[in-house]
């Protein structure tokens, strides 16, 4: 993927080498950061927490694209994610 073409679902909060050691990962069969991690957490403009059900039941966001567990709750992501 290109730096152009980079978006905030695909980018860890952790760096390489952080990540290479990090429990999560180590036990994650999924490599989903998950949401209680610290790194997670989103300081973003484009970060927005939705509670629209139609967004989040939205079966045609490809959710496999998000590397957080907390963008799956981002009216960004899921607005912005591609599609299945």
């Amino acid at each position: 993927m290109s730096a152009a073409a980079t978006v905030c679902w695909s980018l860890r909060g952790c760096d390489e080498e952080m990540w290479s050691r990090c429990p999560h990962a180590i036990a994650s069969v999924d490599g989903v950061c998950p949401a209680e991690c610290y790194y997670t957490i989103c300081q973003r403009n484009q970060r927005q927490l939705t509670s629209d059900i139609n967004l989040l039941l939205d079966s045609s966001v490809d959710r496999r694209a998000a590397i957080k567990e907390n963008c799956l709750n981002c009216a960004f992501f899921l607005k912005n994610a591609p599609r299945v």
